[in-house]
């Protein structure tokens, strides 16, 4: 009887095994959300996504131009309910303006997640807004950096990491600039993470395996490449380079976290030779600033193990703040409140912080903590400050926090582990589901406006804002959203 029992298990487990296999060779993959619960998900694979990317550029190319002022026609190869053209622009036309270099940075020109370019549109229908266009994109967490009327991201494209331009207003692709790197990561995902950094007519674009490429805006034609891992002799980081470049003076600031005094380096922005290197720290996910603190200007760099402010021109220590949290990730962003106030939060059970700088002389500041609160876990988000109120995602949900104090004033809304952004006075936020919603930027209370579905699959990667022009994507699609009023 046994004998038999044993033989109907072992039948059992070759069928599952057999079935396994079978879900797997069709595409079912387990994906984790941020907090590391597991979901089953089908999912093409990475060449067959590219195949596909191909094919939708290859068919976008072959499109004529949409008129000046027209919407944008649909994406060709992305399913989608068809709307009437008087149904795409529920606004009046704005006045016509030419775009602007503003959001240049990750999160923005200040990388504070704030938008000021415009006021935006806050009326947003229950139902949702319509996209002006909508469709795929390479993988990777990446955001978007604007410039005169083009967007910039850096994508997987199968075995390539690709760095791409687009029209903002039509979601055309204008060039692309490709190598061969693939960056692999069972628990947070494929792709490159590091947004780019636009300047001065150009793009400074970081691959997730340390490939650093400095490419003209209007053509995509590279000025110049290094690999700031081979420069520092830096081992990669777990979940990859992930720190958007930052041009300070005449130098692109990049950490790769080598040893030797290589974890911060600063390349000549214009021809590529380093200028300068500094510090030992093992690097982490948050990416520099440069900022105006207690009068000193600086550099602030969030490492693995400390905050600190170093000099532009050397990369030598002004002040460090100890912060380590479990694995080394400090991903969030420093937020500054006032010319002598910074804030910090991290996951993984750490929560925030509140410091306060001071002249000390010699060229040092001093740094005092001010409060410290486990009400506010920013684990791979950051929080934005709006009149004394900080506002960020604890962990997977919204609260607010006093600036002075660190006082919970209120907790509530779950949206995964998804990006926020100030605009007008309210919050964008953007699910980790990939839903949209606007939030009011108010202590009071949680007052969510509107929500919606944006787009499709887990989406970590931060909105964007050119001229109004509301960009989000994820692994799989990129759209855009008309909040010009």
């Amino acid at each position: 009887m046994l004998k038999k029992v044993g033989k109907a298990v072992g039948v059992g487990l070759g069928v599952l095994a057999v079935l396994a296999v079978g879900l797997y060779a069709i595409g079912l993959r387990v994906v984790l959300d941020g907090g590391g619960t597991p979901t089953l998900r089908f999912m093409e694979s990475a060449d067959e996504r590219a195949s596909a990317l191909a094919r939708h550029r290859e068919a976008q190319r072959n499109q004529p131009p949409a008129p000046t002022g027209a919407p944008a026609p649909p994406s060709p190869g992305v399913a989608e309910t068809p709307v009437p053209s008087a149904e795409v622009r529920a606004l009046p036309p704005s006045p016509t303006r030419a775009p602007r270099a503003y959001w240049t940075n990750f999160r923005g020109p200040a990388r504070d997640g704030h938008y000021l370019e415009r006021p935006i549109r806050t009326d947003w229908p229950a139902g949702g807004l319509t996209p002006v266009w909508k469709q795929p994109v390479g993988g990777g967490y990446a955001s978007f950096v604007a410039a005169n009327g083009r967007a910039f991201t850096i994508e997987q494209r199968g075995g390539q990491e690709v760095v791409a331009a687009y029209d903002v207003p039509t979601g055309r692709e204008l060039w692309s600039n490709a190598w061969s790197a693939t960056f692999r990561e069972s628990m947070g995902g494929d792709g490159p993470r590091a947004t780019p950094t636009w300047h001065d007519g150009k793009v400074y674009a970081l691959g997730a395996a340390g490939e650093l490429r400095c490419l003209d805006d209007a053509t995509g034609a590279m000025i110049w490449r290094t690999n700031i891992l081979d420069d520092a002799a830096a081992p990669n980081l777990q979940w990859g380079m992930s720190a958007a470049p930052l041009v300070a003076d005449d130098n692109v600031i990049v950490l790769p976290g080598g040893p030797g005094g290589k974890s911060v380096v600063a390349y000549n922005r214009v021809t590529g030779k380093q200028a300068w290197s500094a510090l030992d720290d093992t690097q982490s996910y948050s990416s520099p600033m440069l900022v105006t603190l207690a009068g000193v200007r600086q550099i602030l760099v969030f490492s693995a193990s400390r905050l600190m402010g170093i000099t532009p021109e050397s990369g030598q220590v002004l002040w460090e703040f100890p912060w380590q949290t479990q694995y080394g990730v400090n991903a969030s962003q420093p937020l500054l409140m006032g010319d002598r106030r910074i804030f910090i939060s991290t996951g993984y059970g750490t929560g925030a912080a509140a410091i306060e700088l001071s002249p000390e002389g010699a060229g040092r500041l001093s740094v005092k903590e001010l409060w410290r609160t486990n009400r506010m876990k920013n684990q791979f988000t950051s929080s934005v400050l709006h009149e004394g109120f900080i506002y960020g995602l604890d962990e997977a949900i919204l609260a607010c926090i006093d600036a002075a104090t660190g006082e919970l004033k209120w907790k509530g809304g779950r949206y995964g582990y998804g990006q926020i952004m100030l605009a007008s006075g309210h919050l964008i936020v953007v699910t980790e589901g990939g839903e949209l919603s606007l939030v009011r930027a108010n202590p009071d209370g949680h007052i969510e406006i509107a929500r919606f579905p944006g787009l499709d699959g887990k989406t970590w990667n931060h909105p964007a804002i050119s001229d109004g022009y509301l960009l989000v994507r994820n692994l799989n699609e990129m759209a855009a959203f008309d909040l010009r009023r």
